[in-house]
């Protein structure tokens, strides 16, 4: 039986709705899985007709949750509007996954900007997710053919990481890592710990993180049975798991990790959310508003989330 995929098309005002459509009708979509589109019916018929896309609005699966309703909405830039809409969107698809109608569900880019302007807190989909889910333990985690890694800390300046290094805060993400490969049914993996400072602080001499939190979280997990080493230097350490030494690497910082994974597969990273009752993977880019609504937007990235979400276990 095939699984049954649900997928929002973010922001409206975004490319979501383009690269979704391109990708339910893909090749290398269609016959792998049942699609149901998550959004306003006049947005995707706006995009079918303005992209000429081969495929008939009415013979596409389409919860309709009726936010957008008048084909004039705003294009190409952060909107109100398209931040109460892409909500609207997570929270049912959410519901289908909670409640089994749905498998999995796979969400286009949002806006942080335009969750702010229509009053949202939340700094970004995984931290929507959680708490709509009522997840307390969980990580992003980043996927690609050659690099797979997952965040201590995620949306926040970087001068406020120091401070969020803890021995507890890095344990539990290397918890989360060995979780996360068992979602992704790789057996006996390989983590690896990547230092917060250049050289791994160097024996103390650029930082202490490595020495005072790093080094005793990695220590304990390792008593708790869990396969991990580290902590390495930053510099080495992307390389030695390119060469297919690791199997994830636990990263101290948001651009630590996805700086080299965007650099390799930007077009094909994939993005999902362990910790959370339900299977949720994501591309791993914008909302791109620079080539919205002018059809020329790359969809692989979410057909690689799409193909994700069918493997993943529970």
């Amino acid at each position: 039986m095939q699984r049954k995929i649900a997928i929002t098309i973010g922001d409206p005002g975004g490319i979501g709705p383009e690269v979704t459509l391109k990708s339910i009708i893909s090749n290398d979509i269609a016959g792998l899985c049942q699609t149901v589109i998550i959004g306003d019916r006049v947005v995707i018929e706006d995009a079918v007709e303005r992209f000429e896309l081969p495929v008939s609005p009415e013979y596409i699966e389409l919860v309709n949750v009726g936010e957008i309703t008048d084909r004039e909405f705003q294009k190409g830039r952060p909107t109100e509007a398209g931040g109460r809409a892409c909500v609207a969107y997570i929270k049912k698809a959410v519901e289908l996954a909670l409640n089994k109608s749905v498998d999995a569900i796979v969400t286009a880019p949002i806006s942080k900007e335009s969750l702010k302007m229509a009053g949202f807190k939340w700094p970004g989909h995984t931290e929507m997710l959680a708490e709509l889910t009522g997840a307390k333990d969980f990580a992003m985690v980043f996927y690609s053919d050659k690099l797979r890694l997952i965040l201590v800390t995620t949306h926040t300046a970087l001068c406020n990481v120091p401070s969020m290094i803890t021995k507890e805060k890095v344990l539990k993400t290397i918890a989360l890592a060995q979780k996360a490969c068992a979602i992704m049914d790789i057996e006996n993996p390989r983590i690896a710990v990547a230092g917060l400072n250049p050289h791994s602080g160097e024996a103390g001499m650029f930082g202490r993180e490595e020495i005072d939190e790093i080094a005793p979280a990695v220590k304990e997990a390792v008593q708790q049975g869990i396969p991990v080493s580290g902590p390495y230097p930053p510099d080495v350490l992307f390389h030695k798991m390119y060469k297919g030494e690791f199997d994830i690497i636990v990263c101290m910082y948001h651009d630590q990790g996805l700086i080299p994974l965007k650099m390799i597969a930007f077009d094909k990273g994939v993005n999902f959310t362990v910790g959370l009752p339900i299977i949720r993977t994501s591309p791993d880019h914008g909302t791109a508003y620079d080539i919205a609504w002018k059809g020329i937007a790359n969809p692989s990235s979410v057909i690689e989330a799409i193909k994700l979400s069918v493997r993943m276990r529970r």
